[in-house]
């Protein structure tokens, strides 16, 4: 039996945002157009988190 990460709907919602990066219609919260593929899949699971979806715990950030 395996464990998943994300659930559907989070993946889902990762696709989308994938999908509007990949046509160049991404936008960050400051209105700057994304260009990294680390960045858009950052925005998906943070839209994915905000909507209450099971996504992984944040890391914390090393000093």
């Amino acid at each position: 039996m395996s464990k998943t990460k994300y659930s559907e709907k989070a993946q889902d919602k990762a696709g989308k945002v994938m999908h509007e990066f990949k046509e160049g219609k991404l936008k960050s919260s400051s209105g700057e157009k994304v260009k990294s593929r680390k960045q858009a899949i950052a925005i998906g699971i943070s839209e994915a988190r905000e909507e209450g979806l099971k996504v992984p715990k944040e890391k914390k950030k090393k000093k």
